[in-house]
Formats: C-alpha cells, sequence, structure tokens
C-alpha cells in the first residue's frame, strides 16, 4: 500500500468536498429525537439525511448501494452497502444526530454558525460524530483508487445515538440478515487524548439518570413567614444527593454503581497518564484556582472512565437571580446523571438510584424520582495480534508515532449491543474529540488535521483486516 497516495486521496477530497459538506451540516439544527420531539415535522433530521445521502452517492465507490432505511415511529438510518473481495464483513458505524445549542459559545461562534479558524472547524455536530460517514467512505474510496482489496464493508449511520440509541436495536434486528456477522466493527464516535496519534478506545463508561423532585408547598410562601418553619427544597435536594455521593471527596457510596477494574486496563491508565501528563485536567478550562479532584494522574484517568460520576445536568423550580423575590419556593426539581462504570449493569444500578433517592424522605416531603435513561457500558474484547499490528503500522504511518489506548468516559450504547449480538468481532472505536474539542458544550469543534489521518488510517486497518487471511 502506497502510504503516501492514501494520504493524498484523504486530504484532498476533506478539501475539496468534506469540509464545505460539514460546513453546510453544522447549519442544520438537526436535534436528537430527546431534545425535539417534533424532529420528523421540523424537518431537519430528514435534510441532514438527504445530503448524506446525496453526497454518498456521488463517490466512486464500486458497486455500492445507499439506502435510508425507516422503521414506522422510528429515527431513520442510513445503510450503505460496499462489496469486497470476500465474503467477509466489516462493520463501520456513525451517527447525525446531535446535542443541544447549550449556552457559552464565545462571541463569533454558534451551534449552528460554522467557523473556520486554522484547523479548527467550530459548530454542532462535526466532530461528533457527522464527519463519521464522509471518513469511512474517503477511507473505502482510497484503497480503491489503488485497487487495494478489502473486505465487504457495511456502513450504518443512525439519528438517535445522542438520545441513547433507543431507536437503534430495532433497526440492527430488521436489518441483521443484510449486516451478516463482521468479524471487525470500526466506530467514529469517540475520543483521543490528544492530536498526535491514533488513539484506540478500550472502554466506554454506561450512565443512569433521572429527574428529582421535591415538593414541600402546594405554592410559594414569603420566606421571612415560612422560613424556619418549611424546610426549604433544595436543602433537602441537597440531603438526597448526599446519600448518592459524597460532597467532600465526589466519591459514589452504593457498590452497585461501582465495579472492579482488571488489571490491563488499570496498567494502560498508568500509560495513558505518562503520555498525556498534566493535560489530563489542563485541557478542561478551569476557573483561576481551581483544581481537579486529584493530582495523581492514574487515579484521574480511573476517575474517568471506570469509576461512577454524579452530574447536576439541569434544574426547575429555580427562577433567575434578577428575578428572584424572598419566596420560600414550593419545589425545586433536578436533572441527574450518574455515569457507570463499563461493566456496571444499567438495570441494577437504576432501581437501586431510584430507592436511595425516594426512601424515608426528609421530612416527609413529597420525592419523585423519573428515571429516564439508562445505557450499559462497554469494556473491549482482547486485541487480536493482527488487529494490533495493523494499529502500529497505521499510526506510525500517518502519525508518526505509535498508537495509544484509553478508557473513555462518555457512552456509546451501539457498542454494548454489537459485542453482544457479535462476540467473536474485533473492535476498533475511534475519534477526534481531543483536547478542547468539547462535544456537547459551547464551543465544539472538529479538528481537521486529525480527521484527515484518521481516515488515512482507517483505510489501513480496513486493508490489513483483508491481508491478515492471508
Amino acid at each position: 500500500m502506497d502510504t503516501k497516495a492514501i494520504a493524498a486521496f484523504a486530504n484532498d477530497l476533506w478539501d475539496r468536498s468534506i469540509i464545505a459538506e460539514l460546513t453546510e451540516y453544522i447549519r442544520i439544527p438537526n436535534k436528537s429525537v430527546a431534545f425535539d420531539p417534533q424532529w420528523e415535522s421540523h424537518g431537519h433530521m430528514n435534510r441532514v439525511v438527504a445530503r448524506f445521502e446525496t453526497w454518498a452517492r456521488s463517490q466512486n465507490i464500486k458497486g455500492m448501494t445507499v439506502e435510508v432505511v425507516r422503521l414506522a415511529n422510528r429515527t431513520p438510518v442510513i445503510f450503505m452497502d460496499i462489496p469486497g473481495a470476500s465474503n467477509d464483513c466489516i462493520l463501520l458505524y456513525g451517527h447525525m444526530d446531535k446535542q443541544p445549542e447549550m449556552a457559552g459559545w464565545r462571541d463569533g461562534l454558534g451551534p449552528w454558525t460554522p467557523v473556520r479558524e486554522g484547523d479548527r472547524l467550530y459548530g454542532r455536530g462535526a466532530a461528533d460524530d457527522g464527519y463519521a460517514t464522509f471518513a469511512c467512505l474517503a477511507s473505502i474510496g482510497a484503497l480503491q483508487a489503488q485497487q487495494i482489496p478489502h473486505a465487504r464493508c457495511v456502513v450504518l449511520i443512525e439519528a438517535c445515538e445522542e438520545s441513547g440509541s433507543f431507536d437503534l436495536p430495532p433497526y440492527i434486528d430488521h436489518l441483521a440478515p443484510r449486516i451478516g456477522q463482521p468479524s471487525l466493527v470500526i466506530a467514529l464516535d469517540s475520543g483521543c487524548g490528544n492530536y498526535e496519534q491514533l488513539w484506540c478506545t478500550t472502554s466506554l463508561r454506561g450512565l443512569v439518570g433521572g429527574t428529582l423532585k421535591v415538593d414541600v408547598l402546594t405554592e410559594g410562601m414569603h420566606s421571612g413567614d415560612a422560613g424556619g418553619v418549611v424546610p426549604d427544597s433544595f436543602r433537602i435536594v441537597r440531603q438526597l444527593l448526599s446519600r448518592v455521593e459524597d460532597e467532600e471527596t465526589g466519591a459514589i457510596r452504593a457498590d452497585e454503581f461501582h465495579a472492579a477494574i482488571p488489571e490491563e486496563r488499570s496498567q494502560q491508565a498508568a500509560e495513558t497518564a505518562a503520555v498525556l501528563g498534566e493535560e489530563l485536567y489542563r485541557k478542561f478550562p478551569f476557573v483561576s484556582r481551581m483544581r481537579p479532584m486529584t493530582e495523581h494522574l492514574t487515579e484521574l484517568v480511573l476517575n474517568r472512565t471506570w469509576r461512577p460520576a454524579l452530574a447536576v445536568i439541569g434544574a426547575d423550580g429555580l427562577p433567575p437571580a434578577e428575578n428572584a423575590g424572598n419566596v420560600l419556593r414550593p419545589t425545586t426539581t433536578v436533572k441527574l446523571s450518574l455515569r457507570l462504570p463499563p461493566t456496571c449493569d444499567p438495570k441494577k444500578a437504576l432501581p437501586k438510584l431510584k430507592s436511595m433517592l425516594e426512601e424515608n424522605p426528609p421530612h416527609g416531603a413529597s420525592v419523585k424520582f423519573e428515571p429516564n435513561w439508562g445505557a450499559q457500558g462497554w469494556d473491549a474484547p482482547p486485541l487480536a495480534p493482527w488487529l494490533h499490528r495493523a494499529l502500529e503500522t497505521a499510526s506510525h504511518s500517518f502519525f508518526g508515532k505509535p498508537p495509544a489506548f484509553m478508557g473513555e468516559g462518555g457512552t456509546i450504547p451501539f457498542m454494548s449491543m454489537l459485542g453482544e449480538r457479535f462476540p467473536e468481532a474485533q473492535f476498533l472505536i475511534t475519534g477526534v474529540l481531543g483536547p478542547h474539542a468539547n462535544a456537547h458544550g459551547p464551543n465544539e469543534f472538529l479538528h481537521i488535521p486529525t480527521a484527515k489521518k484518521l481516515t488515512a488510517c482507517v483505510a489501513s486497518v480496513i486493508a490489513d483486516h483483508h491481508r491478515r487471511t492471508r
């Protein structure tokens, strides 16, 4: 394989076509169904589907079929089938739905306003992970341009990932006879510790969450009258959260939210800490004098990848500060997100969380926890020798450095589904969400040089996958 030609093909297609397509994609507010229940009538997702389908059909990829599959009352998927030199199969995965706007974008930037600044393309969704469709087809196109054989490739792009992929299992069942039994799964929806080498995700955390509501009154009362008589609803929320989390350390209390950390993952965490150093926490926009939860770097990696963590991600019942009168409010509602270790069972964790929050409410307050999501984490199977060699080759060829292996703190529900359905498959989970890329938050960006190199790396791995049998 001519690695220079592979890189040149990827760079040219990105510069000539992909960046422009992603620029237009950013403009479309196709929020995931959890954030836009009227997605179908709004039409934004269908606009993205149409653009992606049109671009895919324009690519010079031999024998490829492109189909938009729609099941009743489900978000759509794009299914692409590319014949290969063998009956073996590679499944490539990405998604096209987006997180909501989020406040805090700096002046001149916005979620639906694409801005190119040097190597960065700012805007919602390009890196998480609208680029995947384009990178997958560019990788295969680069191989075919050199007449390098590859296995049959199936590309599956969903539109429900940011909502927990609850629409995806019916599609996997529906398409199972056409997908077959992939021996390699490639997903481009993950992160990278830096922009200097190929990063391979070894695990993903699970997730449970829901809405906690505490009612103390049927209507607000003057705080001078009720204060000291009626317990404040916010204080009760604090008490309940302390049942789950140690507010001094952030440690999650119940054993049901923990899992044993494999020795291999502890070793990889130490290696990751050595590679990234203080960038592990310096990449975050801390305010002045703020410190991380610990400065022990390996522990930070394990905290982020194999330990549970609680976050309050939303609240109701609190008026804006400038409009807050001296009223003891009748209710406080908070939305909770509890990240779980990769091997922790969310089906056991969620009822445990509910019981911890609802049982024996302080002062007899009305306490209700409504679960609204849960997702299984994922721990990668042992890496096959051929894939380890392929990753070494790809990273050295296009980044000039060896690959790195790290767990991710986020969740890709698709991975646990595939791990159960295809237990013999190998996995390459990777992505372009590196330092400061800030997926889900303000100022999200795609690092274009990394995306180009990753495209070439995927091509190299696909070629080595076919060569492994020879």
